[in-house]
């Protein structure tokens, strides 16, 4: 049958992708289901357009420290050309080549679950499709960006991490609402790309309040260097604008208003199950998708639905999806042919999953912060280190400034976290994620010696400091 598949994944970001590529590698047949572009989020809207436009900004730091060089204005509009050609101007196509390589089917429309195994995509012009899975549907809808029920925000149309990274135009104002990832690195790329005047409106008492506390002290210090306006504990009251692209004012809880040519709102996310149809599986559809570790979803009688990525509300990375999406596939080809399973590993709490923050300085964190592993019962020392006395930062240019924090289980006298904020510390952490993840012990991660004169020798005086 035309429309009957051994899988069928709702969502083609590159969760969805990775599912498909790894069970039609087991010997399924399978089909995808995407409404927008082929390739997702990730690549049009979010990780891919976000380094594109903050990479001149890395670059421009790291000319500055340097004596001897000189970095002329930023071309703003040559950066903009280069984010176009890195998401591919918005067509799908080289995707949807790679989809019908591997092969599977790429079915365009919404696609919602209708009943077991069954899923009904409505094509743009409202044509309709059942498809029927053998073995299993997979649900990788991914999340969307949140905007808080401020008086006035929504009729305001804020920009959204969407908005700004598709952005043609660089505001000469801009307004951000937020501390977290999308928000320190959407206001440093758009100011450093010629937004005269940027201002991040922080809730809370800090910039990455989920990270160690010092990453925010620094990036809060760099943007300050900068030109970048952070206001903490600053609770927004009301939003106006009167006219749609015209002038925005923020109306603050405290002090006088603020005006913006543009706001952008980056307060968080929430998982893509709206309209998916899990009701009629007997799931609730406003809350995350509970999975186990194969990312089978619960509850569901035998066990044919799986989730990957955001939509599971286990963590919300692209590289952590991907890697669900890897398990997922390789689990439903061997449940087919009653293979034993893959290794699978609990990510539940995330513990295990890198984040690098690419600002600058750039923030890279993988494991547990030194609280968290308090809170989780863990007994640890916490050992830190001027990354900047580092011979090999020192080397990196002038006013080289950094500090890394590695969090130690005392017990078994293994990593449990480890956290680099520093200019280009972002190619430190997957050494970083290899000693936490395999739990390597410091006596033998001692035998690992960094090379001379590079940053990577902070590892040794971290463990220096650690008294090995």
């Amino acid at each position: 049958m035309a429309d009957e598949f051994d899988v069928i994944v709702i969502g083609a970001g590159p969760a969805g992708e990775n599912v498909v590529d790894r069970a039609v590698r087991g010997g399924l047949t399978a089909a995808i289901v995407e409404e927008r572009l082929a390739g997702g989020e990730c690549s049009y809207w979010a990780c891919v357009p976000s380094k594109a436009l903050l990479r001149p900004i890395d670059l421009a730091g790291e000319v500055g420290r340097v004596p001897g060089l000189s970095l002329g204005p930023i071309d703003t509009a040559a950066v903009l050309a280069r984010r176009d050609e890195a998401v591919s101007n918005y067509d799908d196509a080289g995707q949807v080549r790679w989809l019908e390589s591997v092969p599977a089917e790429l079915v365009r429309g919404r696609g919602r679950l209708d009943g077991p195994k069954r899923v009904r995509v409505t094509a743009e012009d409202g044509a309709e499709r059942v498809l029927t899975a053998r073995q299993a549907v997979v649900l990788a809808t991914g999340s969307t960006a949140v905007v808080p029920p401020v008086p006035g925000m929504a009729e305001a149309a804020p920009w959204t991490s969407h908005e700004v990274t598709a952005t043609s135009t660089i505001p000469e104002r801009l307004a951000v609402i937020g501390g977290g990832v999308v928000a320190c690195e959407m206001a440093q790329a758009m100011h450093g790309l010629g937004a005269r005047q940027t201002t991040v409106l922080v809730r809370g008492g800090s910039l990455l309040n989920r990270m160690e506390p010092f990453a925010g002290e620094l990036l809060a210090e760099s943007f300050a260097d900068a030109g970048i306006d952070v206001r903490t504990h600053t609770d927004i009251a009301r939003v106006e604008r009167p006219e749609p692209g015209g002038k925005v004012t923020v109306h603050l809880a405290e002090g006088p208003p603020l005006e913006a040519d543009e706001l952008l709102v980056a307060t968080g996310r929430r998982v893509a199950t709206g309209n998916l149809g899990l009701d009629t599986v007997g799931l609730p559809d406003d809350a995350p998708v509970e999975v186990d570790d194969s990312m089978r979803a619960t509850g569901i009688a035998d066990g044919w639905l799986y989730a990957v990525g955001d939509v599971n509300g286990r963590v919300l990375l692209t590289h952590m999806g991907k890697y669900q999406a890897r398990i997922c596939g390789d689990v439903i080809a061997a449940r087919a042919r009653g293979d034993e399973l893959p290794a699978m590993r609990d990510l539940a709490g995330g513990y295990g999953a890198p984040q690098v923050v690419f600002t600058d300085p750039q923030i890279c964190a993988v494991g547990r912060t030194e609280e968290a592993a308090r809170r989780a019962g863990i007994r640890v020392r916490a050992v830190d280190y001027d990354m900047g006395s580092v011979t090999g930062a020192y080397l990196q240019g002038d006013g080289y400034r950094g500090r890394a924090r590695a969090v130690v289980d005392e017990d078994r006298k293994v990593l449990v976290g480890i956290t680099f904020a520093a200019p280009g510390a972002a190619e430190l952490l997957h050494a970083a994620t290899i000693a936490v993840t395999a739990e390597v012990p410091l006596d033998r991660l001692w035998h690992a010696v960094p090379s001379f004169p590079t940053v990577s020798e902070v590892w040794l005086r971290l463990l220096e400091a650690y008294g090995m």
